[in-house]
């Protein structure tokens, strides 16, 4: 059952720590524009605004682009938090260009190709997810919404694996992946 993303972040105390992949690989990022897809209430957007990207959000939740937006304002970094479903075919993505591209714990996989079209050359995409360990240990083993065994070191078109990994992480199977356009 998908979770009430709403009372979700109705409830949220703030932007936890941004996710590994951001954390670890933002030095690497070209200066630039962010695209942060299914960005939520801004963990990774604050995290890279902070670094000086200025960040596009696009979130489906009301409710946490309402706290992206007020954070935004607050601090007053670049963050522009956007309502976009991210499921829609085609997915509803500006057309950039950008110097990274962030997907953390979100799966669309039609997602994946459309916005390694956004990106600049030498531009960034960082993922990060749970893996189907991860949704097995949840009672989830059908559910689309999580990593294969090594689909993230197989990047779209147009895209290098310039690092990734599997494993065991806060007592949760995740993976993670850089890409570099070419």
């Amino acid at each position: 059952m998908p979770r009430d993303w709403e009372a979700y972040y109705r409830e949220f105390s703030g932007p936890p720590e941004p996710a590994f992949v951001v954390r670890a690989y933002a030095g690497l990022l070209p200066p630039g524009p962010v695209l942060d897809l299914a960005g939520g209430a801004g963990r990774n957007a604050f995290f890279l605004a902070r670094r000086g990207h200025p960040v596009t959000l696009l979130e489906k939740s009301a409710e946490a682009l309402f706290r992206a937006r007020k954070q935004a304002l607050e601090e007053g970094l670049f963050v522009e938090a956007l309502a976009a479903d991210l499921e829609a075919s085609p997915p509803p993505l500006p057309a950039g260009p950008y110097a990274g591209v962030v997907l953390s714990y979100f799966v669309h996989r039609p997602l994946l190709e459309a916005a390694a079209t956004r990106l600049l050359p030498g531009g960034l995409f960082l993922v990060e997810g749970f893996t189907r360990r991860e949704a097995a240990r949840r009672g989830r083993a059908t559910s689309p919404h999580y990593w294969e065994p090594g689909e993230l070191f197989a990047p779209p078109a147009g895209l290098s694996l310039l690092a990734a990994g599997e494993g065991e992480r806060g007592g949760k199977h995740r993976a993670w992946a850089v890409w570099r356009k070419l």
